[in-house]
């Protein structure tokens, strides 16, 4: 008699997505993503404010909340949310575009390898290192690309506009995201990897592909994100989620980066107010004061708008 063939279980997945400030980008994303085949079980969003959701409060396959502004704070409500019934939570920024068979793929890593407790996919453009794209752009981009062999390798860290965890050891250890990383949340999607990493492989599936739009609305003011980029890597050291040279090469490559970019005048980013932040930070950090909640005492000096962390900053 032949043995049955085991098949890995079936997986309950949901997409959470945390946004502010940018109502149409967010609608045009949970409708692509309410589009795709096949769907979630669940569709989580969370923003600050019902403005920030225009357009979805009638959406009967979307969960909308409402918790306190911040993307940590917003995580952890929608991992609440998720947490009692769900096996895989995939966040996705609200403007990362997955492709066709993304879902499908972070799913069967998961449901095939139990010691997988976080993943990150391939992001085959990245708006955010240029002006910014557009949907239908990186729509393009995925139909370019064709379909990819799904390899599954070692990663320090998940890159944040899209993550997936595994909830049962978030739920049984009470992970959660740190909400002393206010706002924008620099280095958040470090200090998550880090910590689940305890108790599983962290993991990169190049299968599981898509594209960041990088819209540049409703980012972090030069003054702030200047202070996040030194302030926050010395909190994760003091935590033990950053090793002392990660975080101390992170710090030393902002300054030379926003050094650089104030010499040259560069006019698409703040440089001038993050090379400010910067040098508030590490006096704060000379005085013994340094904080990441300190960004919510500084005035927002810039009404531009910057963009969020490039990817080759954000993985380490």
């Amino acid at each position: 008699m032949t043995a049955p063939i085991s098949q890995a279980p079936k997986l309950k997945v949901a997409v959470g997505i945390a946004s502010a400030g940018r109502p149409a980008t967010l609608l045009e994303t949970v409708t692509y993503i309410g589009n795709l085949e096949p769907q979630p079980e669940r569709i989580i969003v969370c923003v600050p404010n019902l403005d920030d959701a225009a357009g979805l409060a009638d959406r009967k396959n979307v969960e909308l909340m409402v918790g306190p502004r911040g993307l940590t704070c917003q995580r952890n409500r929608i991992i609440e949310a998720a947490g009692a019934d769900m096996d895989v939570l995939i966040f996705l920024d609200d403007d990362f575009i997955p492709a066709p068979g993304f879902i499908p793929r972070m799913t069967a890593v998961f449901a095939d390898n139990p010691d997988v407790v976080i993943a990150t996919g391939d992001v085959l453009a990245d708006g955010i290192l240029g002006e910014g794209l557009t949907q239908s752009e990186a729509i393009d981009v995925i139909k370019n690309a064709g379909e990819r062999g799904e390899q599954v390798t070692e990663v320090y860290n998940a890159y944040g506009c899209n993550m997936a965890v595994r909830l049962a050891p978030i739920v049984g250890h009470g992970l959660a995201f740190d909400e002393e990383l206010p706002l924008y949340g620099w280095l958040e999607d470090v200090d998550f990897s880090r910590s689940i990493a305890r108790y599983g492989r962290s993991v990169r599936i190049s299968g599981a592909c898509g594209v960041h739009l990088g819209v540049k609305s409703g980012r972090q003011p030069g003054k702030r994100l200047g202070y996040s980029q030194v302030a926050n890597p010395a909190h994760l050291m003091r935590k033990g989620t950053m090793s002392w040279t990660r975080a101390l090469a992170q710090i030393g490559r902002n300054i030379l980066a926003n050094t650089r970019g104030a010499l040259l005048n560069d006019s698409a980013v703040d440089r001038r107010g993050r090379l400010n932040g910067n040098f508030l930070a590490l006096s704060d950090l000379l005085m013994g004061r340094a904080s990441p909640m300190r960004i919510l005492e500084l005035s927002q000096s810039s009404n531009r708008e910057m963009s969020s962390p490039s990817i080759a900053a954000k993985r380490r």
